[in-house]
């Protein structure tokens, strides 16, 4: 099979993609994905609410599980999706201001339209997916990744 670009502007080629429909793949992403959205949720100082909005509703006990140690075996494509892109945000944001800025940034009053004011954890908090897809393709514009 012959390999196509995701993109014009990318390196990776379809091939790099994980194939997240093979539930191998997926028990193999989920420790790595878990520890990452623990370390990004004590970073950006988020609340239980906001980070089991921004995970698809998980529930609070979930979350608590999560942090004990009690990890998933199997997170689904949906909240490595997810992730995914909560950490593609996190480093840019770390590759674009100071990490107490970037840090902080998340929390505080941004005055881009896509926020209309309110803070970004607010704006992708009620988004869902779309509104993470929407922030990251924001940043990585910034940062000339797109």
């Amino acid at each position: 099979m012959t390999s196509l670009l995701v993109s014009p502007a990318s390196r990776y080629e379809a091939s790099d993609l994980p194939d997240l429909g093979s539930s191998d793949t997926r028990r193999r992403l989920t420790p790595a994905a878990v520890r990452g959205v623990l370390r990004l949720s004590e970073q950006w100082d988020l609340t239980a609410d906001e980070v089991t909005r921004l995970l698809g509703d998980i529930s609070h006990s979930t979350w608590f599980s999560w942090k004990s140690g009690k990890l998933p075996a199997d997170l689904g494509t949906d909240r490595l999706m997810r992730i995914s892109l909560l950490l593609g945000i996190f480093t840019a944001l770390r590759a674009q201001h100071t990490r107490a800025l970037a840090d902080r940034w998340v929390k505080l009053p941004n005055k881009n339209m896509l926020f209309g004011g309110g803070a970004p954890i607010e704006f992708m908090t009620h988004g869902g997916i779309p509104a993470l897809v929407a922030v990251r393709a924001l940043l990585d514009g910034r940062r000339g990744g797109l």
